[in-house]
């Protein structure tokens, strides 16, 4: 959410439109359009019920907060990023006209709230439409504005792609979340030939206290038994993602949830084929037949048959050049720029 976020401000400044971004998050380093909220005492990661309990505990006070920053830079459009995590269930009544982007569909308590008090809805794909119908939500009114990618990357060239094919690592980028599936992916990387890097990365929420030491406990033991498998935690800057993830042969994405699925849109824009689950929005993203970017793999076959498919991908010049290509041309409807114009034909 918090990438797709600032594709989007990205998106709109190049626009010509001025974008803020309010968080309760602490800033690396100062920035004019990043504000920080102060009335929320919270210290991330947390839970989705310590951030409730915060929100509840710091009441007007934050609705003051948020208001005034609207008022002091003029908001004519504002856009909660979630009805929990982006503060959607104290949209606050103003004069600018009130988004609630549904990345994922939460918690009942919060995203009710939320929608009683917004004027638009948006979702970053069908597949998040398709989860609010089945929780008995009414989605006519809503839009798809899908997530974009932050920072362009130059695409290798041929001869650079084929270099890689033939000698760079399969790569996996992940957060740590069950529902990432890092642990069933490297135990499943015993009789893997090829040298894998896989990158976890903590986030500032997790599904319980703790969950995130857990699921780099089960990453790493998982890693222990696979000697082609090397394994770090700390991530990658947000800049330097499409970088590594062009110095990849394959980029697996193990996901058994993806409302979007952001990591494989990065890796097809600087060309490099997705291997992936028939989950969720990922066939979408990846395509199929001759146009598809990367090759989709029914869940029920297993996490070995992602590391299979990568190898025989690999293994065909032909087939991989043309996936190559693919990705990377499905990935030029994700620019920031385009993005941003279907935004704002979405909430006009």
């Amino acid at each position: 959410m918090e990438r797709a976020t600032a594709a989007l401000a990205k998106g709109l400044r190049q626009l010509g439109h001025r974008a803020v971004i309010l968080t309760a998050a602490e800033q690396p380093q100062p920035d004019p359009d990043v504000i920080r909220l102060r009335t929320l005492a919270i210290s991330f990661p947390c839970d989705d019920d310590a951030l409730r309990r915060a929100i509840h505990e710091a009441g007007e006070r934050l609705h003051r907060e948020i208001t005034a920053a609207f008022d002091a830079h003029a908001v004519d459009i504002a856009v909660y990023v979630d009805a929990l995590w982006g503060l959607g269930s104290v949209a606050v009544q103003h004069r600018a006209r009130s988004v609630l982007a549904t990345h994922v569909i939460g918690h009942d308590e919060d995203l009710a709230v939320a929608l009683a008090s917004v004027e638009h809805v948006v979702a970053p794909s069908s597949t998040v439409l398709g989860q609010a119908q089945d929780r008995g939500y009414d989605t006519d009114g809503w839009s798809v504005v899908p997530n974009g990618v932050l920072h362009d990357h130059p695409y290798p060239d041929e001869a650079a792609r084929e270099s890689l094919r033939r000698r760079a690592p399969i790569r996996v980028l992940g957060r740590l979340g069950p529902e990432k599936n890092i642990p069933g992916l490297v135990n499943e990387a015993r009789l893997l030939k090829r040298p894998a890097e896989v990158v976890v990365a903590d986030a500032g929420f997790e599904t319980a206290p703790g969950a995130q030491g857990s699921e780099w406990s089960r990453c790493a033991c998982a890693a222990a038994h696979s000697p082609w498998v090397h394994l770090r935690s700390g991530g990658i800057s947000w800049a330097r993602v499409p970088a590594w993830l062009a110095e990849a042969a394959v980029v697996i994405v193990p996901s058994l949830r993806e409302s979007f699925g952001l990591v494989a849109l990065e890796a097809m824009s600087v060309g490099t084929p997705v291997v992936c689950f028939d989950v969720d929005h990922l066939p979408s993203l990846v395509g199929a037949g001759p146009e598809a970017g990367g090759v989709v793999i029914p869940r029920a076959r297993g996490e070995h048959a992602l590391w299979k498919a990568s190898e025989e991908v690999l293994g065909d010049p032909l087939r991989y050049r043309h996936l190559s290509r693919a990705a990377y041309y499905r990935s030029r409807d994700f620019r920031p720029t385009t993005v941003a114009e279907l935004f704002v034909k979405a909430v006009r």
